[in-house]
């Protein structure tokens, strides 16, 4: 008699105690809406889907919405989103009102849930006249993005996120290792955007098949760094667990050398113990190797049984009863009896009416142990099965999987194309690109003549070069533009090869390095259409080489292609080529200095971007009308065109394309400039988005508000991982280091942060000389500089007073030098760059002594532009120079005053602290100081108080004068006093008494 243990999910969880506190704190934190998402790793069968059952199962019985979907094994490419489009099915058949109308309001979700009505059409993106044979894609956005994904990620957030302020919402994902490429794209979206919702995810994966090259890896070492992610590993039983758990698994009492031995073959592993306990028989020899536990275990059915968990095998999905019956060919009543044997054995399990294995394990043994002509003979009957019925979506992905493995390329061939369509409608383009490389490389195993008539080699590269390039891997984009470029012939039509030379001339501007080649590639497209009549091809090329000029500064020549592009395009009517052309012609006369006509053109291009559907045209053009305000310090304009670029983007689900994303990281950075800081942290991490790249630029930034708002202990999670990201953008070098520096610097570490500004302009001296930004970092570390030299003058320190000041002029002559040689978007150096100069030219005068109040004034006039952050900054320094050069007290007292509002009103705690000190050694009455405790009898005023301070630091008279901006012969008589009041003969001795008495804290030292 066989041994049937009960089922691991139907006896309670044993030893995993500490995974469901953890996953249980999870789920309180979602429901206090702190959105949070837990990954669940471990190796296969160690019992992460049990762990998520019972989380299911707990948090519904708190009245939490479970959503729960499942990766399948169908190849890299298959079924994109399955997991997604299974956890969300239910909200298509609620009965719920609000569900019903939040799905509704989101008609990309139908992309999703077929139940849907189908999802509304958006206005396709022009790009360039396509024959016949290419109209493959309706709603391609550009080169980098595509639409239908963008909207579809969008709408899934939305829909999640409105359910959520009714009720707790909790997404289960199994097996992510199996996830296609989409899955993992919109499951990284996801994650990068928990916030407020009262929304858990937890996924799980096998941590053994995630190898060095899977491609669940790069997701999984950028969202671990997110703070609302966290990691769980379900590791194996120890000893005494695992003997727990097949005394658990028993419905009979076993010996206890039969518990030792699986307790020792499984080494831990619940599904192993359960199969090792379910292939025992009479107590005998146990198989060794988990193949042969789990192949022992399906020999103990009957052959009928055998034969039909094979064919289950084949299908790697689940089967329904209708499949079985053709494909076995046994009759209702065999298979009948042979499917209740493989259920009751608990190698079947029956889920929504169709059959699948319990384990993915018992599937591929089974798989792997069948004969080569076996298996090509069911993947046939497969692909005939699907071929004559309408199953859905992904029937042709299927169908394609299963030809391939059957060797019938031919079907292949053309059901992978048709796969590589409804993925690209379904907004997943990774998947698209995984078919139509598997489309490559079968193609010429398959007949000329038997070919798809439509279709040839040069565009499924082409195809493979966009979709690489709009699933964010240029290399690959350029490897097989590269190869488009190598199969022309001369029997290609001229338009067709120019769009070629096209596509790879986009895919270039994605590498670095590779800039005389784009102009290569560009310039042998235009050779291509430079004699033919107007057309939309000869159009597009035109508008793109007249960006790409632009963008080498070749001017004249990118003025006339933009000339010609209007005039090509108006000719035929190419709107979204027009619209390209006159943003070039718009930011060329930009930097020509010629603003009205910038704006104009700019104005021009938005509106016949947005006639012509061209919606990333629409975009790019309002980026750039807003860059033109914001080159000149018109900070309200710019703000006000990157805030209708932001929302026009959310109103076409475009919020993450390429402009969409330009238009928040500049929105963002004037926030900071202007005053207008953000309190909730989600607009530092909202560009996590597409890819960690992006979520560098937008986390660079986020880091400035961090550091000047005092969050030091943010800052240091933030700052280290976005160094790896500095050689693809120097935006993020630019932003993130100069935030390290200033972190350095209001931590005391003067040293720390020249050295910072020394390294980092020196790296952009190799990757972007002379860049403006340089002006920035050079202040920040000249700053630091000069602190450190005023220090180490303090103590007496000279040879590291001398180093800072050589330092520090190094600093200034890059600074200066950046300002002479770098290269301004207009003809000149804007407001915001002569303000920085200023600042920097201030800060110079501060290195041998207390600077020149005019520069100080200069600087403070200079930041009247709107930046209100760095006008305090100058105020401080300003009023500092004022009363060290016995200046103006009373303007130095206002100056103070005005920065402190600023510092307060912001919550820039490091700036403000800082007023307050210079205030409070100046004698100068700030708003909120709270008055000095005196928890004992002090005879000393606070003016004695701060010179015995400074004389308990070492400090001679003079050096303590120039501290308190007092004279030194005022400083002896304070001392004196002290003295006497103390009954102390001594310096040393009054200081002593002082401590004695708690009238002293414990010494700190002073800048």
């Amino acid at each position: 008699m066989h041994l049937v243990p009960r089922l691991g999910s139907g006896i309670p969880i044993v030893a995993r105690t500490q995974e469901m506190r953890q996953l249980r704190a999870a789920f309180a934190r979602a429901e206090r809406a702190e959105a949070g998402a837990v990954l669940l790793s471990g190796d296969a069968g160690v019992g992460k889907t049990r762990l998520l059952t019972a989380l299911g199962e707990f948090t519904a019985g708190a009245g939490a919405l479970v959503l729960t979907g499942r990766c399948i094994d169908v190849h890299e490419g298959g079924l994109p989103y399955l997991p997604f489009a299974e956890a969300l099915a239910p909200l298509a058949t609620t009965s719920d009102p609000a569900v019903t109308a939040a799905v509704r309001a989101r008609p990309a979700l139908g992309r999703l849930l077929p139940q849907m009505q189908q999802a509304e059409e958006y206005p396709a993106i022009e790009d360039g006249q396509l024959t016949a044979s290419e109209q493959v894609s309706t709603q391609r956005l550009g080169p980098e993005q595509d639409l239908g994904q963008l909207q579809l990620f969008d709408a899934v957030l939305g829909v999640l996120t409105v359910i959520a302020q009714r009720r707790p919402v909790v997404i289960l994902l199994e097996d992510l290792h199996w996830a296609d490429g989409s899955t993992r794209n919109l499951l990284s979206f996801l994650l990068t955007r928990l916030r407020t919702q009262r929304l858990l995810v937890v996924a799980s994966y096998r941590e053994e098949d995630v190898h060095r090259r899977h491609p669940l890896r790069a997701l999984l070492s950028e969202v671990v760094r997110l703070g609302a992610v966290e990691r769980v590993e379900v590791k194996p039983f120890g000893a005494e667990d695992a003997r727990a758990f097949v005394e658990a698994l028993a419905d009979e009492p076993i010996g206890q050398d039969m518990i030792a031995d699986i307790v020792s073959r499984s080494e831990g592993n619940p599904f192993f113990v359960e199969e090792l306990l379910a292939s025992a028989k009479d107590c005998r020899e146990l198989p060794a190797g988990l193949a042969e536990v789990l192949l022992a275990r399906v020999e103990q059915l009957s052959p009928i049984t055998r034969r039909i968990l094979r064919v289950v095998s084949v299908a790697k999905d689940s089967v329904a009863h209708a499949a079985l019956a053709e494909i076995s060919g046994l009759d209702e009543l065999e298979l009948d009896e042979a499917l209740r044997e493989a259920v009751q054995h608990h190698v079947l399990v029956i889920e929504n009416g169709f059959y699948t294995f319990r384990h993915a394990l018992l599937q591929e043994a089974v798989y792997g142990d069948l004969l080569p002509g076996e298996r090509v003979r069911m993947h046939a009957a497969y692909a005939t099965r699907i071929r004559t019925r309408t199953q859905g979506r992904g029937q042709d992905a299927r169908l394609a999987h299963h030809s391939l493995e059957s060797k019938d390329f031919v079907t292949a061939l053309a059901a992978l194309l048709r796969a590589m369509d409804e993925a690209e409608k379904l907004g997943a383009p990774g998947s698209a690109l995984r078919h139509v490389e598997q489309a490559l490389s079968i193609w010429d195993a398959v007949p000329a003549a038997d070919r798809p008539p439509d279709v040839d080699e040069l565009r499924l590269l082409h195809e493979a070069s966009y979709f690489a390039s709009t699933s964010g891997e240029p290399e690959r984009a350029v490897a097989y533009s590269r190869s488009a470029t190598e199969a022309l012939g001369p029997e290609t039509g001229s338009e067709r090869a120019a769009k070629v030379w096209r596509r790879h001339a986009e895919a270039l501007l994605s590498v670095e390095g590779t800039l005389d080649e784009v102009v290569e590639a560009i310039d042998k497209a235009w050779e291509l259409v430079e004699h033919t009549d107007a057309s939309s091809a000869r159009a597009w090329v035109l508008a793109t080489r007249a960006g790409i000029l632009r963008l080498i500064d070749r001017h004249e020549e990118a003025l006339q292609c933009a000339l010609a592009a209007v005039a090509d395009a108006r000719a035929v009517g190419a709107g979204g080529a027009e619209a390209a052309a006159l943003v070039s012609l718009g930011t060329l006369a930009d930097s020509a200095g010629d603003i009205e006509e910038a704006r104009e053109r700019l104005r021009q291009a938005e509106r016949k971007a947005r006639d012509s559907g061209a919606l990333n045209g629409e975009l790019r053009a309002l980026h750039f009308l807003g860059l033109s305000y914001d080159d000149r310090a018109e900070i309200h304009a710019a703000l006000k065109y990157y805030a209708k670029g932001i929302d026009r983007a959310k109103e076409t689900g475009l919020t993450w394309s390429s402009f969409g994303i330009e238009l928040r990281t500049k929105h963002l950075m004037l926030r900071f400039v202007s005053g207008d800081w953000p309190d909730d942290d989600d607009a530092g991490r909202a560009g996590r988005g597409v890819s960690s790249l992006v979520a560098g630029r937008f986390l660079g930034i986020w880091a400035q508000f961090v550091v000047a708002r005092g969050r030091f202990a943010d800052a240091d999670k933030i700052l280290p991982s976005l160094r790896q990201h500095w050689k693809a953008d120097y935006s993020i070098a630019l932003a993130s280091g100069d935030a390290a520096i200033q972190l350095a610097s209001w931590r005391g570490d003067h040293a720390g942060a020249v050295r910072q500004a020394s390294e980092l302009i020196d790296w952009l001296e190799e990757v972007e000389p002379a860049v403006l930004g340089g002006i920035r970092i050079s202040v920040h570390g000249l700053a630091a500089a000069v602190a450190q030299a005023t220090e180490a003058r303090v103590r007496g320190d000279l040879a590291t007073a001398e180093a800072a000041v050589a330092a520090g002029e190094k600093l200034l002559a890059h600074g200066r030098h950046c300002a002479e040689h770098g290269i301004p978007r207009s003809v000149s150096l804007g407001p915001e760059a002569l303000a920085w100069l200023a600042r920097l030219e201030a800060l110079g005068g501060c290195l041998r002594g207390a600077g020149d109040p005019a520069l100080w004034a200069k600087a403070v006039d200079a930041f009247g532009y709107g930046a209100v952050y760095e006008q305090a900054m100058c105020r401080l320094q300003y009023a500092k120079s004022l009363l060290a050069s016995d200046g103006d007290t009373a303007l130095a007292a206002s100056e103070l005053l005005a920065a402190h509002e600023v510092a307060d009103r912001l919550g820039a705690c490091p700036l403000r602290e800082a007023v307050r000190e210079l205030g409070h050694r100046a004698r100068v009455e700030l708003p909120g100081e709270p008055a000095p405790r005196r928890d004992v009898v002090d005879p000393l005023t606070d003016r004695e108080r701060d010179v015995l301070e400074r004389v308990a630091l070492g400090r001679t008279n003079r050096q303590v004068g120039e501290e308190l901006y007092i004279s030194e012969k005022t400083v002896s008589v304070h001392l004196s006093r002290v003295m006497a009041k103390l009954g102390a003969s001594r310096r040393a001795e009054a200081v002593a008494i002082a401590y004695d008495r708690g009238l002293l804290a414990a010494p700190t030292s002073s800048s």
